[in-house]
């Protein structure tokens, strides 16, 4: 067990339950721990990273803290458009996919109505409503039948999804993703979990060219294990981007981040050594919580297993906090999933095997 703070404990009760996984000062006041102690399955972050060779492009960049970046990335976008063999105006970096989300929620606003299979990244419903956009949930169960759920005419609407869809898990086809290109005015597909497959033959990126209603956004952050750097870029049409370009702030990445970008995404050998332990790992994690009582883990084709609990996830939680400085993802920010699921990152098999075992010993107390 992980060792207790010196540090006066804070209650729960001074934070908000968050509605994102990695809150580790939320985590630490209910563990009563430092933050550094919290073993993290909250968080879908890559456990190997990040790279060496992102070290060692920040240890080489940093004279660039002293002049402002490029404001057109030009180095950058050469290195991404040639990763996904498009012209470089079809490309734009962002302060993580979350800002770029936020360009495409409000090209999404213009429209009659925006479709969201549900359920949704809390984010998506947030950037949604700060444009006022009119928001129809579709299941994603019924997402066979999405063109007949949307009131015609569908061509006045928008979809936004995500693909492997978080937090299920589940990797939607191309087919429905074309028929869908083919009937709605705006498409939106955040990719951010597309990186931890190792064929990418399910990404849309390929299509963007020939369909000008569609926007690919992709992370950085979580394959590379970066979310305290923030990156993630767009591909879409020229156009739609230089809309964006003039609504957002200047410099939005900043010159480490960029310079990090151009060399990670070449990494071969950091992504072979991630698909690799992915493999391993999350079938020994799934195995694993399937033999614990009063557990259902979901087959997923990202880095990160839904899980339906018989049991509160929230006391759940935070018995594994208070007992062995382990925090999970409840899903309360799902509304439609509630109390009685959670989501786990894979981590390495050692730090899987010690959530097994905590779990365990939780769920036994909690049945005796």
């Amino acid at each position: 067990m992980a060792q207790k703070s010196n540090q006066p404990s804070q209650t729960a009760s001074a934070f908000h339950r968050p509605s994102h996984g990695g809150n580790l000062v939320w985590a630490a006041s209910l563990a009563d721990c430092s933050p550094a102690a919290i073993l993290d399955f909250s968080a879908s972050i890559n456990p190997l990273g990040p790279p060496a060779s992102a070290i060692v492009a920040i240890q080489s960049h940093l004279a660039d803290l002293s002049a402002y970046p490029d404001p057109s990335y030009q180095s950058l976008r050469a290195v991404l458009c040639q990763l996904h063999s498009v012209p470089p105006d079809w490309i734009l970096p962002g302060n993580g996919a979350a800002e770029l989300l936020t360009w495409a929620c409000r090209d999404l606003a213009s429209l009659e109505q925006t479709c969201l299979l549900t359920p949704a990244f809390s984010d998506y419903r947030r950037a949604l409503k700060a444009f006022n956009a009119s928001i129809l949930e579709c299941p994603l169960e019924q997402r066979e039948q999405l063109s007949s759920i949307a009131p015609s005419p569908v061509a006045s609407s928008g979809l936004l999804l995500n693909n492997p869809h978080n937090p299920t898990g589940q990797l939607l086809s191309k087919d429905a993703i074309r028929q869908w290109l083919e009937t709605f005015a705006l498409v939106v597909v955040d990719e951010a979990f597309m990186d931890f497959l190792p064929e990418e033959a399910q990404s849309v990126v390929e299509w963007v060219q020939d369909f000008p209603n569609l926007v690919v956004v992709r992370s950085l952050t979580k394959f590379y294990s970066l979310p305290g750097l923030r990156l993630g870029y767009a591909i879409a049409h020229p156009d739609r981007l230089r809309r964006w370009q003039q609504w957002r702030d200047p410099w939005a990445v900043n010159a480490l981040a960029a310079a990090v970008g151009e060399v990670v995404v070449k990494d071969t050998q950091f992504q072979q050594q991630t698909w690799d332990w992915l493999a391993v790992a999350k079938a020994q994690l799934f195995a694993g919580l399937s033999q614990l009582p009063g557990l259902l883990p979901y087959a997923g084709a990202a880095n990160f297993l839904l899980v339906r609990s018989q049991r509160s996830v929230v006391e759940l939680q935070t018995e594994l906090l208070k007992r062995h400085c382990i925090l999970i993802r409840d899903c309360l920010s799902f509304p439609e999933l509630g109390d009685r699921y959670f989501r786990v990152a894979v981590r390495t098999e050692t730090e899987n095997q010690r959530l097994l075992e905590g779990l365990a010993e939780v769920l036994t107390d909690c049945a005796i």
